[in-house]
């Protein structure tokens, strides 16, 4: 005889709820994390492998008209924040996930008004630059020293 226990489990995975999904799914938005991560690593190539699609889901928690460009020395990002007059909020939020998403990254300026961190040794750093512009707007720029 099976104990009481493993007898509901038995008949909870058997009950199926009408319009209950049987699976959780991830969210499909882009992370900003994976976005961060892959800008950084395409610096020692001078960004050669990105689009202007790339750094979007850094900006997609705080603004949904991202516009993102690279050229050999710098990859960058400029959006409007969701909320008018919210720019320094994004700014609070991006500066969060640059440290939660890159531990490695010094963190050297923490203003109202701009973010600064870079990784590796002078002379091959990678410099990663968040700061508001106006009172709306962000600026993400990632460049290669």
């Amino acid at each position: 005889m099976k104990p009481p226990i493993i007898r509901f489990l038995a008949l909870c995975s058997a009950i199926v709820i009408p319009g209950v999904p049987l699976a959780a799914r991830a969210d499909d938005s882009a992370s900003p994390c994976a976005a961060l991560k892959r800008i950084v690593a395409a610096a020692p190539q001078h960004f050669a492998t990105l689009s202007p699609d790339d750094g979007r889901a850094v900006a997609q928690p705080y603004g949904d008209d991202a516009q993102c460009a690279t050229n050999d020395a710098s990859y960058q990002c400029v959006w409007s924040a969701h909320e008018a007059g919210s720019g320094t909020n994004a700014l609070e939020g991006v500066g969060a996930d640059i440290a939660s998403c890159l531990p490695d990254a010094t963190h050297d300026v923490n203003s109202p008004g701009r973010q600064h961190f870079y990784l590796g040794q002078r002379g091959g750093r990678t410099e990663i630059t968040a700061q508001t512009v106006g009172s709306t707007r962000v600026k993400l720029s990632i460049s290669r020293q």
